[in-house]
């Protein structure tokens, strides 16, 4: 087992840049303001022959109506942790704050080290001196922005731990599921639900969730990553630099992503904001499922209407299937994630040359290409050259001609027989060269009398 570290202090002194040094990775939201990270936000490390899980928190304060569900993210990975490491600003010096978060973590009775951040071109031994009266050992003096101490310290807290093996070195593919929406419409309230677990912070406030948080899990024996992400608003509307930061990582999220479950809130109509979201998914060609949310709120005619209104609207994704839930009560949540197993192996299909073949010559034979400047447009055969979404390359001649209109039905004639689900499917149309137009046969001497003859003719009668 992976020994797991958590990373818990107050606000700003340095936890997301130090999760991002160990995961030497730019998962975590940084920035110089308090209070930006909120969930708890797990990643992997490796240190020499060690590989362990790191833990990001929220910032320990008693500030804000948050603060009491941060506190209990954080103190949540503490016990879930083997180590503790505390962090602690060494141009600040030591604050009350920090005491009190030394006496809580003493109740865990987990091994805890003082990392004192933030110390570049400062006398080491000075920092750290008023830090021993917290009674948590010897503090390490760090610097996570530049990698100073970074090492000596991890070599320290490893040193108790097995290093990997062959077998622990193997990984396991996973189905990775990112859920996006527009702020409030229960992203975070869903993920809760599927893990059955307050994992993420679900609150009645637009906007709790900032960062993308990656959750793996076990689900009947299939491994799973949920990616829970920050809600997405118009653009003039989005004027905090962080929750700028927050869409570009939702857009990361949903490239990173093999099915993207979108949840609407059923309570409000379709918005422009919810079709670009959409447009995002279909330039990523990722697999896609709708979840109507806040379904159980709505009488039957209220119902009806959201119903026409979403035929009308999302037509141009009529390859996802819609599910109506509840994600605080769980009506619909089970079916849901049943769906996601049918859309990934839809979207990660294998399918034989020939088969795509057959498929396109019925195609062509049902339907015709159009004649082109009076020749007809020829497809020969087709093949897959990729997966999610899946690829098909048709080649024949004058394909740069072929409409769009008759792209969609190739589209849709594959998606029908090969019955895929929940996928978009990309075809592209390749011309071959011919391997003559730049060659001249060469004229056998009969063809040369032959020639001379017609042109003497020609001269004749002219």
């Amino acid at each position: 087992m992976k020994p797991v570290i958590a990373l818990v202090g107050r606000p700003n002194v340095g936890k997301s840049t130090f999760f991002n040094r160990l995961t030497r990775s730019r998962d975590a939201l940084v920035a110089d303001k308090p209070g930006l990270t909120r969930d708890r936000q797990y990643g992997t490390g490796k240190f020499g022959k060690h590989s362990f899980i790191v833990v990001d928190t929220g910032g320990l304060n008693d500030e804000g109506h948050l603060s009491d569900l941060i506190t209990e993210q954080a103190l949540q990975a503490v016990a879930e942790s083997n180590v503790v490491l505390f962090l602690v600003d060494g141009r600040d010096g030591l604050t009350s704050v920090d005491e009190d978060i030394a006496k809580r973590l003493r109740q865990y009775g987990k091994h805890v080290q003082v990392v004192v951040n933030k110390t570049e071109g400062m006398e080491k031994e000075a920092i750290i001196a008023d830090f021993h009266s917290l009674g948590l050992g010897r503090p390490v003096a760090v610097s996570a922005a530049h990698g100073q101490g970074v090492a000596d310290l991890m070599s320290e807290v490893l040193i108790s731990f097995p290093e990997d093996t062959a077998e622990d070195d193997e990984k396991q593919d996973s189905i990775r599921i990112a859920i996006i929406g527009r702020p409030n419409a229960g992203k975070s309230t869903l993920v809760n639900r599927i893990l059955k677990e307050e994992r993420v912070l679900a609150y009645d406030e637009p906007g709790t969730t900032r960062d993308s948080v990656y959750i793996p899990f076990e689900h009947r024996g299939e491994h799973y990553t949920l990616i829970d992400t920050a809600g997405v608003r118009r653009r003039s509307k989005v004027s905090d630099a962080i929750e700028k930061f927050s869409v570009i990582k939702t857009l990361q999220a949903i490239e990173d992503a093999n099915v993207v479950i979108l949840v609407m809130d059923a309570s409000k109509e379709v918005s422009n904001q919810d079709m670009t979201l959409l447009g995002f998914v279909l330039d990523a060609g990722r697999a896609l499922i709708i979840a109507v949310n806040k379904w159980d709120g709505l009488e039957s005619g209220q119902r009806e209407r959201v119903r026409t209104e979403m035929d009308r609207k999302l037509a141009f994704v009529n390859f996802a299937s819609t599910h109506f839930i509840s994600a605080l009560h769980g009506s619909g949540v089970g079916v849901l994630f049943d769906e996601v197993k049918k859309v990934y192996q839809s979207a990660f299909r294998k399918i034989a040359t020939p088969k795509l073949t057959q498929i396109l010559e019925d195609a062509m034979q049902a339907h015709p290409p159009p004649s082109i400047k009076g020749r007809r447009i020829k497809l020969r055969y087709a093949h897959q050259g990729g997966k999610n979404p899946p690829l098909i390359i048709i080649h024949g001649n004058q394909t740069k001609s072929v409409p769009d209109s008759y792209r969609r039905y190739l589209e849709n004639t594959f998606r029908k027989v090969l019955h895929l689900k929940g996928t978009p499917i990309q075809i592209e149309f390749r011309t071959g060269d011919n391997p003559y137009k730049d060659k001249r046969n060469k004229l056998t001497p009969r063809q040369l009398m032959k020639k001379k003859r017609d042109q003497k003719r020609v001269k004749k009668w002219s």
